[in-house]
């Protein structure tokens, strides 16, 4: 088969295609033939949760007048801050085609080895749990992209791995690390600035640093083109197996640091918490458009599915007649119209 460049086929014509940014195989896609309605089905897909959301903050701000007040949304995004690191991981992890359940086990056990490590000083505090969690993340990487195990199964592992290594570690959980009041791991979790609590901050600034490897870094596009076809990938020389490794990793850390921030923030390593919060990583990471089979997403998409989940928790404590686990009812049904709306437009963007 005789291969020929565009300016061989084509004397005297300049090459008007533009880069694939989501590595799906064509290489490269005509700028300006993309059909109108695939880019509407794009941007629906990518920035529809951002108007649901501002509809949502909208009518609830009238319907109840403490909802838009400045202390509530302070409340609503200190709460939204720890899912939403979580998630940031989780959403490196399913743009390459991957899960990771561990998340949740791998949170409460950061936050417990915190609390333990915060008598020793705030160093100590941060890294006790990041080099245990990050081992985690890297071990679930290793099996995934080196053995070829399935990542459902192994981190479903890890998941009980660690909350068994917690529970280990706290005595079946009858015994609670507090940290100490007057530490700088505390004000890690309780400061402020200019009104804004250290938690929205961190969160802000890693997914800040999020977007700009996922767009700005060729390891960001490797993601894409994993996550689009992994065997493509592997014949255009991608070094697939160390960015599946990677993503695993990072998920690791950031669901470790999450629980740091948590444990500094109740001041002592709580052994309850994190159980199901993989689940909501996930529905916050699809409902932001994100893609399950992967090759496709966005981290800002991620933070207005966060952040939506983090409101409609509020408005159920807002009506007051509801309990908490209606949150888990509305978050399926957003999670369904999600699921079914990618479907539709992904349909409508292979006939466009």
């Amino acid at each position: 088969m005789k291969l020929t460049s565009p300016a061989a086929a084509a004397p005297g014509k300049a090459d008007t295609s533009a880069p694939d940014p989501l590595g799906s195989g064509t290489g490269k896609v005509p700028a300006a033939r993309v059909p109108g309605r695939e880019r509407l089905a794009s941007l629906v897909q990518r920035q529809g949760v951002l108007a649901v959301l501002l509809l949502v903050i909208v009518i609830a701000s009238f319907v109840y007048p403490t909802f838009a007040t400045l202390d509530n949304a302070r409340g609503v995004t200190v709460q939204a801050s720890l899912l939403a690191v979580v998630a940031l991981g989780m959403t490196l992890v399913i743009i390459t085609g991957g899960i990771d359940l561990s998340v949740g086990s791998v949170f409460a056990l950061g936050g417990v080895l915190a609390a333990w490590a915060s008598q020793y000083g705030i160093l100590a505090a941060l890294l006790v749990p990041l080099v245990v969690c990050g081992a985690v993340g890297a071990l679930n990487g290793v099996l995934i992209a080196r053995a070829g195990m399935a990542p459902f199964i192994v981190t479903l592992a890890s998941l009980l791995g660690a909350r068994g290594l917690l529970l280990a570690i706290t005595d079946e959980g009858a015994t609670t690390y507090l940290v100490p009041k007057d530490s700088a791991f505390a004000e890690l979790g309780q400061g402020s600035v200019w009104g804004f609590g250290h938690p929205i901050l961190i969160a802000l600034v890693l997914f800040g640093a999020g977007g700009l490897v996922l767009q700005r870094t060729s390891f960001g596009q490797t993601l894409f083109a994993v996550g689009g076809s992994s065997d493509a990938a592997t014949l255009m020389g991608l070094p697939v197996a160390r960015a599946k490794i990677m993503v695993y990793l990072l998920s690791g850390l950031l669901a470790g640091l999450a629980g740091a921030i948590n444990a500094a923030r109740l001041s002592s390593g709580v052994t309850i918490i994190g159980v199901g919060m993989e689940l909501d990583a996930i529905a916050a990471v699809v409902i932001g458009g994100t893609l399950l089979v992967g090759g496709a997403g966005s981290v800002s998409g991620t933070l207005w599915g966060v952040l939506l989940l983090a409101v409609i928790q509020n408005l159920i404590n807002q009506i007051g007649s509801l309990n908490s686990s209606y949150q888990s009812v509305v978050s399926g049904g957003f999670l369904i119209l999600v699921v079914v709306a990618q479907r539709y437009l992904a349909r409508g963007r292979r006939a466009a």
